[in-house]
Formats: C-alpha cells, structure tokens, sequence
C-alpha cells in the first residue's frame, strides 16, 4: 500500500487564482508559506526557514478560497502531491510540484482577523460561520492536463 498525503498550516503568500477550465471546472491556485524556527547547536543562535507551497483546489472548494480567502490569512489544508510537467515556450521541459487540496479550514476570520495561536475557526457574526470543507463532499469528474488554464 501507498500513501501521497501532505498536511500544511501556513499563511497565504498571495490572493487565490480562480479560474474555469473550458468545460466549466472551477480551479484556483494559492501559495502557502510555512516556518521552521530551531536553534543552531553550535552558536545558540535562534534560525528560521520559510518554505513556499503551491497549492491546487478543485469545484466548490476552488470557489470557496476564491470568494473567503486573501493574502496573509492562516489555512490548514490536507492533500496529495502531484508533479505536472509541461514545455515552456522556450522549449524546455518544466516541472511543478504542488499539493492537491481535497480538505482546508480557514483558521483566522475574514479579512485576516487574529484568533491567537489557538487553531481554531473564529466565529464572525457579520459573516456565516463556514464548515470544514472535503473535497469527497463534491461531485468529481475527470480532469484532464489540457484542461488547466495555467
């Protein structure tokens, strides 16, 4: 038995890409940005890392991050790696590897409001209150590379 699974929790890097595939699809990228703080055992000295990650979301949860989500909110998503591969103009042969989401929960309200370092949803009376969304909630249908608006 195999296992592709990614779990992240970061920050958004941009505003969501929503776009629609030639037969309708709903399809939105976002880069989430996570950090890594450890302390150098040979200087004592504090470090950090961020590292960049190119998500992809499908259907409804496409147009959900498209309508709730902006730049610097904090998002815990779970999904699958893929690689896609293309030619750019130039000729050459590119490669990208981003996460699949199939389930994200949005951690700060709306606008990028703090709730603390608890990883919860914060309840916003002016807005509704979203659900966990999973992507097996939704109708899937093939999806093919020539599809892809980017």
């Amino acid at each position: 038995m195999d296992l592709n699974r990614a779990t992240i929790l970061g920050r958004l890097t941009r505003d969501p890409e929503l776009k629609t595939t030639p037969n309708g699809k709903s399809v939105a990228t976002i880069g989430l940005a996570t950090n890594r703080v450890w302390t150098n055992a040979g200087t004592g000295a504090k470090e950090e890392k961020t590292e960049f990650h190119n998500c992809v979301l499908w259907g409804k949860l496409a147009e959900i991050a498209g309508q709730y989500l902006s730049k610097g909110r904090r998002l815990y998503v779970e999904g699958r790696l893929e690689t896609r591969d293309w030619t750019g103009q130039d000729g050459v042969k590119r490669y990208r590897t981003e996460i699949v989401v199939d389930n994200m929960i949005m951690l700060d309200g709306p606008r990028g409001t703090e709730t603390g370092n608890r990883p919860v949803a914060k309840v916003d009376y002016s807005e509704p209150a979203l659900p966990t969304i999973s992507a097996d909630e939704v109708v899937e249908e093939e999806i093919k590379v020539e599809d892809i608006p980017f």
